[in-house]
């Protein structure tokens, strides 16, 4: 067996959240601080992953050396093997929680094979004896590990390498999210941006137990590198107490390690080039020496369609990006690892112009960064107990430059956002039962600088029914001043919760309770209960589950001063500074609660069916307004929203060499105004959305992604990816007007104005990646891919003239190949 108060704000401001008279909750966050950066010396990798090891003996009780030890879990792709050392014992790190089949084999002895349950931070070891082969044995064996998760009252789904690799994902500047999508819940927008279960961004990204919650897509930040995930995990359903800030989804990141590779180098250098002029080249490699395992990737790209254009014609739309990825571990004495991690990215690009603003000369350009470097330490507690710690930084850069051709607004900014990130979890097995308890701290310095005038004289017209008088003094045409905004802010947010998990025979109860303070402009603190249910029925007839969860969902960092200011409040359209009746208010948290059921279900050894339905009741909904087409967005809030939707994904194993996945996704999100926030200018849409309750523009009612992968016997391969989106919400613009409109009216065929609520019509994208792998002795040495996006050439909409996002087409269809070399 297993051993286990709103500040004030203006055109310039400088807000400084705290002062000795709020000693407590500062006292409180340098407490946190300190523990997670001076836990004793000597911890397993914090927060999302476990380790798996023990010691191989014959039947006399002599140790096995050069015994084989795999560690799967066939449904998701993941694969992890090592061999025993000369005192019989094995050792598997970075593994995510999971159930998973050992299996251990020995020449001239009969195979073993356990099922691992490894959903903890504390160790899990097995002691394994093996009979010679042609004897009995006394070693339980096991056909693989169980399909369904038994032990979970949530919605889950993982990826792992294996699976990643082969998946079409379209050439680019896109990250992570390209991965996500493929799993159900998601409705997919411009740019890499997508949307779990009815929000519009609020993800949170933990990597190696580090915490991102910034808005990680192509036009707003630098997304994810996709290419050092080694696991990926997605939960919407029954977040864990531990999580927080933006949880309509969690994507909890392992990334790539050197430790347990028994080789002191290995990678990979690759070369691509895909349609659009698009180059890109990778090199990655990492290996172990002694104690310590290490990892690096480096990845450069450039290209002449880095965001989804904004017309039928790709025009000012050239871009380049960089990132790397360092990950260090070091084993300590008694299991104890310390992790040092750091990444960062640059990006550089056109703001992709409109017809009308490529013959004005409009040559706007933005620049994004970001860097990151953090540390991990697990410390054992005997057998059944871990004490984890972690403290990062992160910053975030954005800056948008101007230029004389600017229409019909001219805009340029300079934000700085900073996170301080500490935390401390306890975690403890009693028995079949888990506790996990522990504390966070965030301390958030904010700068922004924001500068717009309107250029266009008939973008503003006194005598357009429209008109909004507050943009009179801006308007540069008719010799306003450019609008200005300076400001600086620190937040800071503080958090507990525990979290136990409670097994007797077949059922699983989870029950987690979180309290967040949250200051920022506003304090405000909740709350939240965390309570799901799982049953295992009878005679194989699946896993029914039940959850209920209370969120503090915080505010989008990114532009939140100014769009929390009087001065941008003042240049709200009169319908909406009417709604909020006169009145200066700045955003405020999200609170939210969420109601699933779900059922699972395995059919033979072959497949699994996964269901689920939720409830969503927001206040105070958190939202974005996209700056017209550029890389600028303004957080915004809307009264209330209410979401309702199903959802579903059936993954088939590897039969005949063919495996896959289907993932059906349905949902209505209406959001009810007021508006608070964001930097409405010349939208008159906001005028009909200030009036009552309307479908959210990420309001989708049917999606379906199916992938396939053949995988013959030889080093070919094959991978299909199919995708069906019925249409997000556009904007309810009056055909006529869009007709007449040269930017706009070769669009109109691809959007119905006509109908009650105005959507983009439906699409269905099929993207498909051939490849081939060469290599000896079992390791690969060389491999090609080919690659088709679109393979239809269809030309779609993700949006049209959103008030939230503004206009963007899917990509064309765009060839592309791939040669590595590994090492």
């Amino acid at each position: 067996m297993p051993t286990r108060t709103p500040f004030p704000t203006s055109a310039l401001v400088h807000a400084r959240a705290y002062s000795g008279a709020r000693g407590g909750p500062l006292w409180c966050a340098l407490a946190v601080l300190l523990l997670a950066v001076g836990s004793p010396p000597g911890v397993a990798l914090a927060q999302t992953t476990a380790m798996v090891g023990g010691v191989v003996r014959d039947v006399q009780g002599g140790v096995l050396p050069g015994a084989t030890v795999m560690l799967s879990r066939p449904l998701t792709g993941f694969e992890r093997t090592t061999s025993t050392d000369a005192s019989g014992t094995f050792r598997l790190a970075n593994i995510p929680f999971d159930t998973y089949a050992l299996v251990i084999e020995f020449p001239g002895f009969v195979t073993a094979t356990r099922v691992v349950e490894a959903r903890s931070t504390v160790p899990v070891t097995f002691e394994v004896t093996l009979d010679l082969g042609g004897q009995s044995t006394s070693v339980v064996v096991s056909p693989g590990p169980p399909l369904l998760d038994t032990t979970s009252a949530g919605t889950r789904h993982t990826l792992s390498v294996a699976r990643i690799e082969t998946l079409p994902v379209a050439s680019g500047s896109r990250g992570l999210e390209a991965v996500l999508v493929s799993f159900p819940g998601f409705a997919q927008n411009a740019n890499g941006a997508i949307h779990p279960r009815g929000a519009h961004n609020q993800m949170t990204y933990v990597v190696d137990g580090l915490p991102i919650s910034d808005q990680l897509t192509g036009a707003f930040a630098n997304a994810l590198d996709v290419g050092v995930v080694e696991t990926l995990e997605l939960i919407t359903g029954n977040v864990p107490a531990e999580f927080g800030s933006k949880i309509s989804g969690v994507a909890v990141v392992t990334s790539r390690s050197g430790a347990g590779t028994g080789r002191r180098l290995a990678g990979s250098t690759s070369v691509s080039a895909s349609g659009f002029g698009t180059v890109q080249g990778t090199v990655q490699g990492g290996g172990e020496r002694g104690r310590a395992g290490y990892f690096l990737s480096a990845t450069g790209l450039r290209t002449g369609r880095f965001l989804d254009q904004v017309s039928l014609d790709n025009l000012h739309n050239d871009g380049a990006f960089g990132r790397a990825f360092v990950r260090t571990d070091v084993r300590l004495g008694g299991n104890a690892i310390l992790r040092v991690n750091a990444m960062g990215g640059r990006s550089a690009f056109d703001v992709a112009n409109l017809r009308s603003q490529q013959a004005a000369g409009q040559d706007q350009r933005q620049r994004l960064g970001d860097t990151a470097a953090w540390v991990s330490y697990l410390h054992p507690l005997g057998a059944t107990a871990t004490v984890e710690s972690t403290a990062g930084y992160r910053t975030a850069t954005a800056d948008l430059r101007d230029s004389p051709g600017d229409t019909p607004v001219t805009a340029s900014q300079d934000r700085r956002l900073a996170t301080l990130t500490a935390t401390v979890r306890y975690s403890r097995i009693v028995g079949r039962h888990r506790l996990r308890t522990g504390a966070d701290v965030q301390r958030t310095p904010l700068r922004e600088h924001f500068s717009m005038g309107i250029t266009a004289p008939g973008f503003n017209d006194p005598l357009d029914p429209h008109y909004n008088a507050a943009l009179a003094p801006h308007d540069l045409s008719r010799g306003g001043r450019p609008f200005t905004f300076a400001g600086a802010a620190t937040g800071l947010v503080l958090a507990g919760f525990a979290e136990a998990t409670l097994r007797w025979s077949q059922a699983t109860v989870t029950l987690g309770l979180r309290h967040d303070t949250y200051d920022l402009l506003v304090r405000e603190r909740q709350l939240q209960p965390r309570v799901g249910v799982s049953q295992t029925l009878p005679d194989t007839w699946g896993v029914v589950r039940a959850s209920y969860n209370r969120n503090l969902q915080t505010p989008p960092n990114e532009n939140l001063l100014l769009s929390s200011s009087a001065s941008a409040a003042a240049l709200a359209p009169q319908t909406v500074r009417e709604a909020l009746g006169g009145a200066y208010r700045p955003l405020r948290p999200e609170r939210q609660q969420v109601v699933e059921v779900g059922y699972q279900r395995a059919f033979g050894d072959r497949a699994t069916l996964d269901v689920s339905a939720y409830r969503k009741w927001s206040v105070d909904q958190q939202d974005n307004n996209n700056f017209f087409d550029t890389g600028i967005i303004f957080p915004t809030t809307l009264a209330a929203l209410h979401v309702t939707g199903v959802e579903g994904r059936v993954s088939f194993r590897e039969v005949r060499r063919v495996s896959g996945s289907l993932s059906v996704s349905g949902g209505r999100a209406i959001a009810t105004p007021p508006f608070t926030g964001g930097l409405f200018l010349g939208q008159d849409a906001v005028d009909l959305l200030s009036s009552g309750p309307f479908p959210i523009d990420h309001d989708q009612r049917l999606s379906v992604h199916g992938t396939a992968h053949y995988d013959p016997v030889g080093p070919a391969w094959l991978s299909v990816s199919v995708r069906y989106d019925s249409g997000l919400v556009a904007n309810p613009s009056d055909p006529a007007t869009v007709a007449a409109d040269p930017d706009y009216a070769d669009l109109l065929p691809y959007v119905d104005l006509l109908a009650e609520t105005s959507r983009v019509r439906p699409r269905t994208i099929v993207d498909a990646a051939a490849g081939i792998d060469v290599g000896t002795s079992g390791r690969r040495t060389w491999s090609a891919q080919v690659q088709v996006t679109n393979v239809t050439n269809r030309t779609a909409l993700y949006n049209f003239q959103s008030v939230f996002v503004g206009t963007r087409l899917v990509q064309p269809r765009t060839f592309a190949v791939r040669l590595t070399r590994h090492f």
